[in-house]
């Protein structure tokens, strides 16, 4: 079975489009399972309807036009059921549909299983043969498994050619692409793909106004890249065997073949500019070599991959002197956007990003929620290559991403943006006001930060102080760590702009899903791993530099609060404890006039929760950490896309552990804030108010809808909220509950659409 999966899998995605890749599949499974016919239908993103899409044994000129509403025959039945479905005979079956076009009427047993992705049915697979019989529980098995494999095939396949692009061009053109929000706002826009293209892959195509000049740029880059070869391989002579040499022989060969020049000329001359030319071509040959029987010619298929990627950067570096138009309002779209591609778009025609890797965390989520742009990660495979010049709509508060969007959509955008705009400038008028419940309650806000330039827009949007300052965002700024001097500098920069306003520190927070390109960290399951406090207890002279930098920071202000994170016992923050007041002794030995800032931790590791008051008497304040906290309680890896959706910090199980730690922390007198995403989303601040939250941290664009809601309800009113949200089983049940009190007090512009 493995074999025959392989082989399968293999040629699929190979194909060149979504014929042909269909096409194979249907033809190998016949041929592996020895029935009679088997066929594909496609759900039609438009309708709904399952379409046939490939047969090799019913009658070839009804593909394409066979169609089944949803749960119409047995194609409907097998998709309502998501189960495989077997008879003996299909036309006794009171499901049964018959198309005459087909001429399904010469067989009689039937095998259907659903095509599932991520629990959405993208069509079915079925075989027929002619006598009756009931199909095996192994072929029953294959056939499921070859199905899941086509579902991946679909969805995770190659962008540049096979059968996920052609797939995916479909469903783009109407569904919207769910995501993680890493920035928030509104915007549509054109799509602008970064320069430099990382890979063959990601090149657009663009049509050309000089073919000439394009040719002679194509037909300089190949010269240059085997002049390249030829040196390297004289370079190499002394220190390579022979076999070893005969590597850079045969790139040599590959780019003096006619047919390499040849055929991208042709696509030049057809009108492409010549990375999209050479992006064709080299994935055509690349095909060719890895449908060959013998191993040797099919590993060359990624040597042919190498020399494409080497002829696209000396195209580039030629090109760099030529200046780029940009649209007025782009949406730039790549894999992972780096700050150096990031800032090439004049920052006023960015509207927004998307990325269909990273996390909330990356360098570009942190770069876009300090330019006010919404920005949308982890959205998988896209066809990136395909998009450049598309239209496309951002939410960055639901993470969502609509491509090519319809009228419609365009129009309902339109207004969200205009009612943004109404709604800041409405917002504006609450920034000097006091976040004042209804009955009299003050709930300080203060704003989360991590670099000098949030600064302005923090205190521009009255921040009462910083709740949550991520010193780990200095560290990903240099090529090394950075000095106590360095560290120290910046620090106080932060700390003099809001003085005498609190500012709370935590320290370095690395590991995880947050790497320092100087020091990777390599493990299995990084969120469970070495990160947080437990990196910095392992590396005194890491940690002890960067309190002592905090420290002497404060010396003028004394408005540090210092935050230890990931804690997960006592004895972690003792051993911390220990290495601040060895750090304070030394400074005060030194003759820096430093003081013991107040210190408080992170609740964010389950374990926590459960030793508030154990931990109480060891530090002076709590602030839970609601993004990790909800992770570790539903076992949610928040930046894997096949799980993203779990993650919901309206779960029962989360809002039960917030109010518990909120609880204990304050019969033990401790102040109890929370600075994660629950602190900023006018929903979960709800709950936060009824459970009697001390204050609340959040990124600054939120400061003024958090404090619209909180003068909004009476602490009484939200605690009342609170207790039916308790007795609540399901999210979706919380979130109309909550959505419902925000329309009630006339605050209906602030509710997104739910999940």
């Amino acid at each position: 079975m493995l074999n025959i999966l392989q082989r399968i899998v293999q040629e699929v995605y190979t194909a060149t489009n979504l014929d042909e890749a269909l096409a194979i599949s249907v033809r190998r499974i016949k041929e592996y399972m020895a029935v009679d016919a088997c066929s594909v239908l496609i759900a039609d993103p438009q309708d709904g309807q399952y379409v046939l899409m490939a047969t090799d044994g019913l009658n070839p000129s009804s593909v394409g036009k066979v169609r089944l509403g949803r749960g119409e025959g047995l194609v409907g039945l097998v998709a309502e059921r998501r189960e495989p479905i077997s008879v003996e005979n299909a036309a006794e079956h009171p499901r049964y549909r018959y198309f005459p076009e087909t001429g399904e009427e010469r067989y009689h047993a039937f095998l259907g299983v659903p095509i599932i992705y991520y629990r959405r049915v993208l069509g079915v697979l079925i075989v027929h043969q002619r006598q009756r019989r009931r199909f095996s529980k192994d072929e029953e098995a294959l056939l499921v498994t070859i199905a899941a494999q086509l579902a991946g095939a679909i969805n995770d396949g190659d962008s540049s050619g096979g059968i996920s692009r052609l797939m995916g061009e479909q469903m783009l053109s109407t569904n919207v692409i769910q995501g993680m929000p890493a920035a928030p706002g509104i915007a549509i826009g054109t799509v602008i793909l970064p320069s430099p293209f990382v890979t063959l892959a990601t090149v657009p195509d663009r049509s050309i106004q000089d073919v000439d000049q394009e040719e002679a740029a194509f037909r300089a880059a190949i010269a240059a890249v085997r002049e390249e070869l030829c040196l390297s391989s004289q370079r190499m002579e002394a220190f390579l065997p022979a076999e070893a040499l005969a590597i850079f022989n045969v790139c040599v060969m590959l780019l003096e073949s006619d047919n390499l020049l040849t055929d991208s000329v042709r696509r030049i001359r057809a009108g492409n500019w010549a990375p999209a030319a050479l992006r064709d071509t080299i994935s055509d040959y690349a095909r060719l070599f890895e449908r060959m029987e013998d191993s040797y010619l099919r590993a060359r298929a990624e040597d042919i991959r190498s020399i494409g990627q080497r002829i696209l950067v000396r195209l580039q570096a030629n090109a760099q002197q030529s200046v780029r138009q940009y649209a007025e309002r782009c949406i730039l779209v790549g894999e992972e956007i780096g700050a150096a591609l990031l800032v090439e778009v004049p920052v006023e025609q960015l509207a927004g990003i998307v990325c269909t890797r990273g996390s909330v965390l990356s360098h570009t989520a942190i770069l876009a929620r300090a330019l006010g742009i919404p920005a949308v990660m982890g959205v998988g495979d896209l066809p990136i290559g395909r998009l450049e010049g598309a239209a496309v709509a951002v939410d960055g508060y639901q993470g969502q991403v609509f491509l090519r969007p319809t009228p419609s959509i365009r129009r309902e955008f339109q207004r969200l943006i205009s009612a943004e705009k109404e709604l800041a400038a409405g917002l504006e008028t609450l920034r000097q006001l006091p976040a004042e419940t209804l009955d009299g309650v003050t709930v300080p806000l203060y704003a989360n930060s991590g670099l000098l330039s949030d600064i302005r827009a923090s205190l521009e949007c009255g921040a009462e102080g910083i709740g949550l300052y991520r010193t780990e965002f200095t560290f990903m700024l240099y090529e090394s760590f950075p000095s106590e001097d360095e560290q120290h500098q910046i620090y106080r920069q932060v700390l003099e702009a809001f003085a005498p306003k609190p500012v709370i520190m935590r320290t370095l927070d690395v590991g995880g899903d947050k790497s320092l390109p100087y020091f990777p960290v390599a493990e299995d399951n990084a969120l469970l791993g070495w990160r947080g406090i437990r990196v910095c207890l392992d590396h005194p002279e890491i940690f002890l530099t960067q309190l002592r930098a905090m420290l002497r920071a404060d010396v003028d202000f004394h408005n540090l609060r210092l935050l230890f994170p990931m804690i997960s016992s006592p004895a972690e923050v003792d051993q911390a404890r220990f290495l601040l007041e060895r750090a304070y002794c030394e400074l005060r030995q030194e003759g820096f006039g430093v003081m013991q800032p107040p210190l408080g931790i992170v609740l964010e590791v389950p374990a926590a929760i459960y030793q508030v008051a154990s931990l109480a008497r060891r530090v002076d304040f709590f602030s839970i950490g609601t993004n990790d906290l909800t992770q570790y309680l539903l076992a949610v890896n928040r930046n894997n896309a096949r799980v993203a959706t779990l993650w919901d910090s309206l779960h029962p199980a989360v809002i039960r552990a917030v109010y518990e730690a909120v609880q204990e922390g304050q019969r033990c007198a401790k102040s109890v804030s929370v600075c994660g995403e629950m602190a900023g989303d006018p929903l979960t601040v709800i709950l936060l108010l009824g459970m009697g939250i001390d204050s609340l941290s959040m990124v600054s664009p939120s400061l003024s809808r958090v404090k619209w809601v909180i003068r909004s309800f009476s602490q009484s009113d939200a605690h009342q909220l609170l207790n039916e949200a308790l007795g609540m089983e399901d999210p979706r049940d919380v979130r109309a509950l909550l959505n419902e009190a925000l329309q009630q007090v006339g605050l209906g512009a602030l509710v997104r659409n739910g999940k």
